[in-house]
């Protein structure tokens, strides 16, 4: 689905990451880890075609990213659902049409009056569905920068620090989400600090960690 292969990556004349190979397989799940200013949110960007990589080669299924034209990368954005850790909104929409958004830009916005109700349920914001993101928690708001991400039924999940800023509960509720996903076959890229985390996660579904340091990837990490 997603292949890195060899991939460089620089900037201002400095080297993040070299030799780094990476592949999201269909119903994989997997953590990516490391310290702070070690390129994992570069390497995030990488995987979902937002940044184009300097050296070695970028597959978004089965295209070479360095050859795609921009529409081309805006077709396989669709197929993957992003969580940033800081989700922004349109702050004078309701929650419901912020989540609604994707499907309006995809020209599928007819399917949002049949999905979107079931959505917000899933995601526990029913409530708030006509709140306006100011109004909401932490919690919430990255309860519905995920609905806001599955909304267009994405293969790929890819999820930034998604519990940075929420407490542990909440963390637990948004790590229940993204496994329901994975179990619904979706692959589920998340980066995060937590450990913790990702002990709670290796006790429900069969989940890979990987750790980028020093310019390399490591996979298979045992906590």
């Amino acid at each position: 689905m997603i292949e890195l292969s060899d991939v460089a990556y620089s900037y201002g004349g400095a080297q993040l990451f070299t030799n780094l190979t990476l592949a999201l397989t269909p119903g994989s799940f997997q953590f990516l880890t490391g310290p702070s200013d070690a390129g994992k949110t570069t390497l995030l960007k990488l995987c979902y075609g937002d940044l184009r990589a300097t050296g070695g080669r970028v597959s978004l299924f089965g295209q070479d990213a360095a050859t795609m034209a921009r529409d081309d990368v805006a077709m396989a954005r669709r197929r993957i659902g992003v969580v940033h850790q800081d989700c922004q909104f349109l702050d004078h929409l309701p929650v419901a049409e912020n989540i609604a958004l994707p499907l309006q830009v995809a020209g599928r916005a007819a399917e949002a009056s049949g999905n979107l109700d079931e959505l917000l349920a899933w995601v526990g914001l029913s409530a708030q569905a006509q709140q306006l993101p100011p109004e909401l928690s932490g919690g919430e708001r990255q309860r519905a920068a995920l609905a806001r991400a599955v909304i267009t039924s994405p293969d790929v999940i890819i999820a930034d620090e998604p519990t940075g800023n929420v407490d542990w509960e909440m963390s637990q509720r948004l790590l229940t989400l993204l496994v329901e996903l994975n179990r619904m076959g979706k692959t589920v890229l998340i980066a995060t600090h937590d450990m913790n985390l990702i002990r709670a996660a290796k006790t429900q579904v069969s989940a890979n960690v990987l750790r980028l340091k020093g310019g390399r990837l490591q996979t298979g990490v045992a906590l």
